[in-house]
Order: C-alpha cells, then structure tokens, then sequence
C-alpha cells in the first residue's frame, strides 16, 4: 500500500513540473501550439499508423527536450546569479539540443504530410478546372 502512494505522488510531481514548463516557459507553449496543430493535421489527413508513431515520438522528444532544458536553467540559477561561462555553455547546450531536435521534427514534418498536402493540393486544382 505504502508504494502505492509513493507512486501516485511522483506521478503528481511529474505533472506538477509538466504544469511549471507550459505555465512558465514560452517556447513549451510554441511547441504545444505545434503539437495541436500537427495532431489535427494528421487527423485530417489519415496518416498512416507508422507515421502517427513517428510523429508521437518526435513531438515526446521535443517536449521532453524542452522540460529537461528548463530544469537544467533553474539548476544553474539556483546554484550562482553571477556570471559564469560554465554555466551559460551549460544552458546553451541544453537549448541547442532543443533546438537541434526541434529542426529535425519540422523535417520530420515534412517528410511526412509533403505527400499529403501534394495530393490535397493537386486534387483541389484539379476539381476547380
């Protein structure tokens, strides 16, 4: 019974720092803006089921790049407030790799509803001749 409680608490913690990240930092909610707007264009366009896993996978990274970023920020600015070049190459590491992934999603993105909008456009043109 006693793990029991001790899972659903850190189950609550978790979502606690899922809540500070979209609550407190603008770029999570850039990229849920994304995520909802990805979603709805795979629903609209029937991907297929490996390509929603690739998509699910890609936005999971990204949001978990993005809430690593944000605990790796306030580390640093709980342990100095003066500058220092370790710690701004940390914060920068850590941003470069949620930018690095973020670039390779829109890439991702691409890849899989280029087909799509080029049969959506192909077929809208189509009907109007």
């Amino acid at each position: 019974m006693m793990h029991g409680k001790r899972f659903v608490a850190s189950v609550l913690y978790a979502l606690n720092g899922i809540r500070l990240a979209v609550c407190n930092e603008r770029n999570m909610r850039i990229h849920l803006v994304a995520m909802i707007a990805v979603i709805v264009a795979a629903t609209v366009f029937r991907i297929t089921k490996t390509e929603w896993l690739v998509l699910l996978l890609t936005i999971g990274a990204v949001i978990s790049l993005e809430i690593v970023n944000s605990a790796i920020e306030r580390t640093i600015d709980l342990v100095t407030d003066e500058y220092r070049p370790l710690a701004k190459e940390a914060k920068d590491l850590a941003a470069g790799a949620v930018l690095f992934f973020a670039f390779l999603s829109i890439i991702i993105g691409i890849s899989i509803f280029l087909p799509y909008l080029y049969v959506f456009f192909k077929n809208s043109l189509h009907f109007h001749k």
